[in-house]
C-alpha cells in the first residue's frame, strides 16, 4: 500500500543522511551556533540576496508558528487567517493556547484575500474586542494554491497601511517556488512580508524550519523567546548540517519540483478521465473529486486523506506528493482510476 496521504512519510533525503554521517563524530557548538548553521544561513542569505535578515533553526511548523505568533503580538492582539489556515484547523488550539485571538476569515481557494483582511479590521473597530495585529498567509496555502506576486504586494501594502505584522507560513514555501504558475522568488518574499519561514521537514529533510525575520523591530531578544518555548536545540547543528545541504547547490529548490511534477502526471492523467477538482492544482497537494463508492476500493492501495464531503455521494480526496514519490507509485495510482472508468 502506498501512502500519498502526506509529503513526510519518508526519513531524508539521501544527500542529507549523507552529510550527517560525515559530520557524525565530528565536535560542534550548541544551540545553533555552529559552523554549519552559520553556513546554511549564508547560502539561504545569497538566495535573498539580503544579509539584513536573521535566521533561526525550529524543529517544526506548529512550534514556529506558535513561536512567532506569541512573540510579536500583545496580549489583546490577534492574528487574521483564512478559515482553512493551519493555525485556525490543525494546530490545536496552539495559538488560543498563548493567549491570541485567531480571527478566521472565509476565503477562496484557501488565500487570503484584501477584502477579507479589510473586513476583519472593520468588525475589530475597538478595545471591547482583541485587536487585529498580523496577517498569517500559507504558500503554498492548505488547499495547495499559491499567492502571485501581485497578490502579495497588495497584502503587504494593506499591512503597512495598518501597522500590520505580515507573517507568511513556508511549511511547503519549496513547493510554491517551484510551482508552474508561480511568478514570486525567495528575493522578493524577503522584500514583502516581515517574517516567514522555509520548510524543511516537508521537503527532503528529517525535521526543521529556518524562520527568516527580516523586520529589525521583531528580532530583538528572539533566541530568548525560542529557548523559553522549548524549542532551542541543543544539537542545532543537526538542523544546521541539514539546511546547509538544501541550500549549498540548490537541492531544496530540486526536490520540490519533483514533488510538484509527480503531482503534475497525476492531475493530468485524471483531467483527461473527466475528474473535476475540489480546488486548483498547482503544487503537490491535489483535491480530485471522487464518487464515495470507490473509495473502499481506493483504500485498499493507497493511503490518502478526505478533505471534504462535496455532496451525498461525493467527496473531495487529497493526494501529497513528496521529493521521494516514484514514479512507478504514480502508475499506480493513475492504473487504478483508468481501471475503474
Amino acid at each position: 500500500m502506498y501512502s500519498f496521504m502526506n509529503d513526510y512519510s519518508e526519513g531524508a533525503h539521501e544527500k542529507i543522511l549523507e552529510s550527517l554521517m560525515k559530520y557524525n563524530l565530528e565536535q560542534n557548538v550548541g544551540y545553533g551556533e555552529d559552523k554549519h548553521s552559520e553556513k546554511a544561513k549564508e547560502y539561504i542569505k545569497g538566495h535573498m540576496e539580503n544579509q539584513d535578515v536573521d535566521i533561526h533553526f525550529i524543529p517544526g511548523g506548529t512550534q514556529t508558528n506558535l513561536i512567532s505568533i506569541s512573540s510579536f503580538l500583545r496580549p489583546h492582539e490577534a492574528v487574521i487567517a483564512a478559515h482553512t489556515g493551519h493555525i485556525n484547523v490543525h494546530e490545536t488550539g496552539a495559538i488560543e493556547a498563548t493567549g491570541h485571538k485567531v480571527i478566521a476569515m472565509d476565503s477562496k481557494d484557501g488565500k487570503l484575500s484584501i477584502e477579507s483582511i479589510k473586513k476583519a479590521l472593520n468588525i475589530h473597530s475597538d478595545e471591547h474586542m482583541v485587536k487585529p495585529k498580523m496577517v498569517y498567509i500559507s504558500n503554498t496555502t492548505e488547499l495547495g494554491t499559491i499567492y502571485t506576486k501581485n497578490e502579495l504586494k497588495e497584502i503587504h501594502n494593506i499591512c503597512k497601511e495598518n501597522n500590520l505584522i505580515l507573517f507568511l507560513d513556508g511549511a511547503r514555501l519549496g513547493s510554491a517556488l517551484t510551482s508552474k504558475g508561480n511568478d514570486l522568488s525567495l528575493k522578493e518574499i524577503a522584500n514583502l512580508v516581515d517574517v516567514f519561514y522555509i520548510g524543511g521537514t516537508k521537503n527532503g529533510a528529517l525535521l526543521g524550519e529556518a524562520l527568516v525575520i527580516t523586520n529589525d523591530k521583531l528580532k530583538e531578544d528572539f533566541r530568548y523567546l525560542i529557548k523559553q518555548k522549548g524549542a532551542l536545540m541543543a544539537k542545532g547543528f543537526v538542523a544546521g548540517i541539514q539546511f546547509e545541504t538544501l541550500f549549498e547547490d540548490d537541492l531544496f529548490f530540486t526536490l520540490a519540483k519533483h514533488a510538484n511534477q509527480m503531482a503534475e502526471k497525476i492531475v493530468d492523467a485524471l483531467e483527461n478521465l473527466g475528474y473535476k477538482f475540489y480546488a486548483p492544482s498547482m503544487t503537490n497537494q491535489i483535491f480530485p473529486i471522487l464518487s464515495d463508492h470507490i473509495l473502499d476500493d481506493l483504500s485498499k492501495e493507497f493511503l490518502y486523506s478526505i478533505e471534504a464531503k462535496v455532496d451525498e455521494n461525493n467527496s473531495a480526496v487529497r493526494f501529497v506528493t513528496s521529493w521521494a514519490t516514484t514514479e512507478e507509485s504514480v502508475s499506480k495510482l493513475i492504473s487504478f482510476f483508468e481501471n475503474i472508468k
